[in-house]
């Protein structure tokens, strides 16, 4: 079983923000799957159910951002899943938009939400991460990340949230590695 979490922050403000490119994920692959995100169980909106093979939780946390270990933590502890199994799909300031990363442990990064899943579980979990570029002055960032993307990163982004599900499916059945040496030098 895998457990795939996009991280984000809840509520229509937010919908459509970099921060929430984890977000767009889920849904994308909750569509696709037909597996929807009905139960309020762990701190998150969840669905369950397989693909092909495998049998999967798609899960977006209640938390806010900076709080998502909260929610992974048990949902990992409850149904026994391991941390070489959970999928983290978020934004990713690094990187620039229309280009994606998959990556294995490491640090945060900056990043808030996976800092906060950090402090609670072993740092060896999957991440694919959507680049969103960064803003020009340092000072912006928490004004950027909430910002929408412009009408001409639209279509790059749609694109980098297909990749991220494509890549997400491809770890699943083929590997990490198979998924690097695809994904991590495509864009947009």
């Amino acid at each position: 079983m895998y457990a795939i979490v996009g991280l984000g922050n809840v509520g229509e403000e937010y919908k459509y923000t970099r921060h929430n490119a984890g977000f767009m994920v889920i849904d994308l692959l909750s569509e696709r799957w037909s597996i929807p995100l009905k139960k309020v169980k762990y701190s998150s909106f969840l669905g369950r159910g397989k693909v092909k093979t495998e049998e999967v939780v798609l899960a977006k946390p209640l938390t806010f951002m900076n709080l998502s270990g909260k929610a992974v933590k048990p949902l990992l502890d409850a149904l026994k899943i391991p941390v070489s199994h959970l999928i983290v799909v978020h934004d990713d300031l690094d990187i620039p938009v229309g280009r994606i990363k998959i990556k294995v442990g490491g640090g945060a990064g900056g990043h808030k939400g996976v800092a906060s899943i950090l402090s609670f579980i072993d740092p060896e979990f999957i991440r694919v991460k959507i680049g969103i570029d960064k803003p020009q002055s340092i000072d912006k960032t928490v004004d950027y990340v909430l910002s929408r993307f412009g009408k001409e990163e639209e279509p790059i982004i749609k694109q980098s949230i297909i990749y991220a599900a494509d890549a997400i499916e491809l770890i699943m059945f083929k590997g990490v590695e198979k998924a690097q040496t695809i994904y991590n030098i495509h864009e947009a």
